[in-house]
């Protein structure tokens, strides 16, 4: 009995080392499978071009406010938005409300002048008749005369003032203030008012009411913003590449004309304004007031030494870039590299590295991420 005890506790006990044994190697292999070979890339001649993007919307280069130069209600609206009018079409007419304080001063002013022109008047035509008997001078019935003369232009006067307070216009005039006619050619925008509403006049003291905006809409601008770091290298003359939410699948070229000389800030960014002509062809229509970014090159190399920036790292204390470079089969050894322009994917190598060296990707997900970027940048150069 005793010796089969101890043949079973042998028995386990060999059992448990080779259990042991068999653990060991699983773990020792699995620590082995664990250990990554790192791969390896070489750097390449490219071209990099470092863009931004400014975000902005769509405007007509030109447009102007029709404004009426005398206060009144809309009687009548003869055109509609999105229509288009020639320079001098009738847009609208308005009906006078005279200012009561106004017009009873002109009718004053009116009423005293016909007094003045009837009492210089009698005495015009009584002088005139002792003239021509010959009992006063030809100088002293010159006076008289020019009395008359200015009674009688003061008179008009008064009453076209009047006229011009009560109906808008004097009898005699060829065009009314009353109609409010375009004063350029184009696409009516707007019409913030309505048959019935009441208008003010545009004066030097009140911007007055507006009756229509008209644009041309041939002559689009974009009109965007971008930040102060980056206004810099922009020069005029650039061919941006605009693209608008609302029309897909089109890109419009359009020459940047004007880097604004001071900057804005908004939420604690300061941003200056930028403008471009977009190039239309006869059959382009586009619609003022779209959402739409623009594309501007920065900087621009080609054929330059390059490596992708996936693969670069920095030094925790002194930020110095530098790539691992393989020596020997999967020993690696760090070298500092001078880097210049970069487009997010690929860098400009200007020292430290060679076209026939291999360089140490770092890890997996790092790999898959720069393919990812890569894959997604060539995608939208071929859209």
């Amino acid at each position: 009995m005793k010796r089969v005890k101890k043949l079973a506790k042998i028995t386990l006990i060999i059992t448990l080392v080779s259990l042991l044994v068999v653990v060991l190697i699983y773990f020792g292999k699995k620590n082995r499978k664990s250990a990554m070979e790192f791969g390896v890339k070489k750097p390449f001649v490219t071209d990099i071009v470092k863009k931004t993007v400014a975000t902005g919307k769509i405007v007509p280069e030109d447009e102007v406010l029709i404004k009426p130069q005398i206060s009144g209600i809309i009687e009548k609206i003869y055109v509609k938005e999105g229509g288009f009018v020639n320079n001098g079409d009738l847009i609208a007419k308005i009906r006078i409300v005279p200012n009561e304080q106004s017009l009873n001063s002109a009718e004053g002013r009116k009423k005293n002048a016909e007094i003045r022109f009837h009492n210089t008047a009698k005495e015009y035509r009584r002088n005139k008749v002792l003239f021509e008997k010959g009992v006063i001078s030809d100088q002293s019935f010159s006076n008289y005369q020019l009395q008359y003369n200015e009674a009688q232009q003061n008179l008009e006067n008064a009453k076209s003032d009047y006229q011009i307070i009560k109906l808008g216009s004097a009898n005699r005039s060829i065009s009314t203030n009353t109609k409010i006619r375009a004063t350029v050619s184009g696409t009516i925008l707007e019409i913030p008012v309505k048959e019935g509403n009441q208008v003010i006049e545009s004066n030097n003291f009140n911007a007055g009411t507006t009756i229509a905006n008209i644009a041309n809409l041939k002559n689009m601008i974009f009109e965007g913003h971008v930040d102060e770091s980056e206004v810099g290298k922009l020069k005029e003359g650039t061919v941006l590449e605009v693209t608008i939410g609302a029309v897909e699948g089109v890109t419009y070229k359009a020459l940047l004309n004007f880097i604004a000389p001071k900057g804005l800030e908004e939420q604690g960014a300061v941003l200056f304004k930028i403008k471009a002509s977009l190039i239309l062809d006869k059959t382009s229509f586009i619609r003022a007031g779209y959402s739409a970014n623009a594309e501007l090159i920065l900087d621009k190399k080609t054929q330059v030494l390059s490596i992708k920036e996936s693969l670069v790292q920095y030094d925790r204390k002194t930020e110095q870039a530098y790539v691992e470079v393989e020596k020997e089969d999967q020993v690696f050894e760090r070298v500092n590299i001078v880097l210049g322009i970069s487009d997010g994917i690929n860098v400009e190598v200007i020292s430290g590295v060679s076209e026939s060296d291999h360089i140490k990707v770092w890890n997996k997900a790092s790999k898959e991420e720069d393919e990812e970027k890569e894959n997604t940048r060539n995608k939208k150069n071929r859209q």
